[in-house]
């Protein structure tokens, strides 16, 4: 490795950490418009890591190397690694009393918008604690959309949405107009949380609630400010306009980029659109059928919290209504089938994602044609586009390293000593970035306070593998990685 590049990397990731930093006014402000003792906390985070971030940016500074692919991969490792420490110091610092290992939890949660929390008592909890979360959701999701959109296809690990940005003269330069289309990605994405906001306000949560649970929400996060989350409000409406919002949020941010730039309405024809809103229909009619006929449940209703509750697995958010572990195995089942699935590409959505669904199923077709004509030309399409070969293998090794580091993930944990449905469980909806799990110790109504620091660990790393596409991750770990 390239002396030269590793210090570049080291420097951007401190600079990186000297805006964190500076985020944790915001909470600290919050704590002190509620008179909560916690904003000294937040004040000397701020503090400490800043300025240690800022004499890290300033000793490492020099001359811009070449930016190649060894560089981004551990640009983004940086990235992610230092914002989760950072993250992690008021939490362990606050009046909560975590240890290190659940705060760095709550931070990796936070940041990767998976959801999960070690946390009891958000009713009451301080107010900058529950800002601070959000604050990192959010932040958490436009670092998502841009490696999403602009830096993983340049690593060749996923964002296929990013082909669909301008693809006729961006092929052979991955951040051609780059500046144009970020300006409009955050303009869009504070635009929808803002909405979002008024109306979460509008439907009767208070103003602090309505803030906090758009971030939340437009991040795919899912992390809310009561312990029963939605069900707190008890009220359809707001299911509803959830269940909107996370699914706007799902899609690719592509897709309204290109509307908003180029004015490319067709950009709607985008095959993982209809396929993701295709399964997400018939999984909530599904459930709610069941809720119908099974449990004797008003069919408005079930259909209010089956549509949340699936668009919240499907989105990765997390969010819950209601302990859907107890509404029957046939539901815990198509929740955990969901867990798995995800959003689109280039939203904030986790999961294994609708795009690579459609070319592992065109793949196998493809197979089963060739099988029947050995001579035949059979291609493996992704709606009008041929998929190359180069694309396949990519999205064939990360379906099966997913599946691996899921596997032994629920090993690692079982060995721990947690039962093996909780075991797999947690391992799946940390590694998809959903949250919460199937059983009732993890699920909607539980949450990861009874985990121990090695396994609080554990799920972090996985947290943070299913949030960077796991590759990108898995090739700094190689030896081959770090030679000349």
């Amino acid at each position: 490795m390239n002396a030269t590049i590793f210090r570049s990397a080291i420097h951007i990731a401190a600079i990186s950490g000297t805006y964190l930093s500076l985020a944790m006014l915001i909470p600290a402000f919050i704590d002190v418009y509620y008179g909560h003792p916690d904003w000294e906390v937040f004040l000397l985070s701020a503090f400490f890591t800043g300025g240690l971030s800022l004499a890290t940016a300033v000793a490492t500074r020099a001359g811009p190397p070449p930016f190649n692919k060894r560089m981004g991969f551990l640009v983004v490792n940086l990235l992610w690694l230092s914002a989760t420490f950072i993250g992690a110091i008021p939490l362990w610092l606050s009046s909560l009393k975590l240890t290190f290992a659940q705060a760095f939890f709550e931070s990796v949660s936070a940041i990767s918008t998976t959801g999960s929390t070690v946390i009891v008592g958000l009713d009451h909890a301080p107010p900058g604690i529950l800002m601070w979360r959000s604050l990192l959701h959010w932040l958490g999701g436009i670092g998502i959309l841009a490696l999403g959109l602009f830096i993983m296809p340049y690593l060749r690990v996923g964002g296929m949405s990013f082909f669909k940005l301008e693809s006729s003269d961006t092929a052979d330069k991955p951040f051609a107009r780059i500046a144009s289309y970020t300006r409009a990605f955050l303009a869009i994405y504070v635009s929808i949380t803002l909405i979002c906001a008024v109306t979460y306000a509008a439907l009767g949560m208070s103003h602090f609630d309505a803030l906090n649970n758009a971030m939340s929400t437009v991040a795919t996060g899912g992390l809310s400010t009561h312990d029963a989350s939605f069900g707190y409000f008890k009220s359809l409406p707001l299911l509803w306009a959830a269940t909107f919002f996370m699914t706007l949020s799902s899609l690719p941010f592509s897709v309204l980029i290109l509307i908003v730039v180029r004015g490319r309405v067709d950009a709607w024809r985008d095959p993982q659109i209809r396929v993701f809103l295709g399964y997400l229909a018939l999984f909530s009619i599904a459930a709610s059928i069941f809720q119908r006929l099974q449990n004797g449940v008003d069919f408005h209703e079930a259909l209010a919290h089956s549509f949340f509750t699936v668009s919240s697995i499907l989105s990765t958010t997390g969010f819950s209504s209601d302990d859907y572990t107890q509404w029957g195995h046939f539901i815990v089942a198509l929740a955990f089938v969901a867990t798995f699935m995800g959003g689109c590409s280039g939203s904030t959505a986790g999961g294994i994602k609708a795009y690579r669904l459609i070319i592992l199923f065109n793949f196998i077709r493809t197979g089963l044609y060739r099988l029947i004509y050995p001579d035949g030309i059979h291609a493996v399409r992704y709606g009008p586009m041929t998929v190359d070969a180069d694309l396949q293998r990519n999205v064939f090794l990360f379906f099966i390293t997913f599946v691996a580091i899921s596997a032994i993930g629920a090993i690692l944990l079982a060995l721990m000593g947690y039962d093996v449905l909780t075991a797999i469980s947690a391992a799946a909806t940390s590694l998809s970035n959903v949250g919460p799990g199937v059983t009732q110790a993890i699920g909607p109504a539980g949450t990861f306070a009874g985990f121990h620091d090695a396994a609080l660990y554990l799920l972090s790393f996985l947290m943070l593998l299913g949030r960077l596409e796991i590759l990108t991750v898995l090739v700094i770990l190689t030896p081959l990685f770090w030679k000349h």
